[in-house]
């Protein structure tokens, strides 16, 4: 079961959600939409011939950073990282990451595969930004990027994202080897 707007913002009031900053404004009738932050990791395709995941031969990237006000232009069949302004998570509630219809239209994929976020992950969102239209997107800090949905879990987790997760100390270290599962 999805939250509502009524129950977004009762959990937050509740503590049960973060969203920092939190605007009732950027509220949805069952989600709510965040913004896209300054940061960008793109990769330098001078310096990279292949990526190979299983041998751990990742692109050679970069970091860019957009201040409020300037532009990104993320160009045709190119993906980057982007990140998100506000801060959320929540021990509660499975959090889901969707795109917005109007970016949609225009080829803008937020999300390649990665769209949810485990009870215990607390973070900025790295954004998988993708073009798949044939001309430029201009991307600029603090458009609306996103939106989030709010999900009730059967029963608590037996363990959350902050004892498993990969990403839990740092989202945006973007190649990070996967925690030791242990016994069960």
């Amino acid at each position: 079961m999805f939250l509502s707007d009524v129950d977004i913002v009762k959990a937050v009031k509740h503590g049960d959600i973060t969203v920092r900053p939190f605007d009732a404004r950027r509220l949805q009738p069952a989600s709510y939409d965040i913004r896209l932050g300054n940061k960008f990791v793109v990769n330098d395709e001078s310096a990279t011939h292949l990526i190979d995941p299983v041998k751990k031969i990742y692109a050679k990237t970069r970091e860019v950073g957009i201040k409020d006000g300037q532009e990104f232009i993320l160009h045709p069949g190119i993906s980057v990282l982007g990140t998100s302004k506000e801060f959320f998570g929540s021990d509660h509630y499975l959090i889901q990451i969707g795109g917005k219809s109007s970016l949609a239209r225009i080829g803008l994929m937020i999300h390649n595969t990665a769209g949810i976020i485990n009870p215990g992950h607390f973070l900025n969102v790295t954004l998988e930004l993708t073009n798949q239209n044939n001309v430029p997107i201009i991307l600029r800090p603090g458009m609306d990027i996103a939106q989030l949905t709010f999900s009730k879990l059967s029963s608590p987790p037996r363990r959350n994202y902050k004892q498993i997760g990969r990403y839990a100390e740092n989202n945006w270290n973007n190649f990070t080897a996967p925690k030791k599962r242990g016994k069960k």
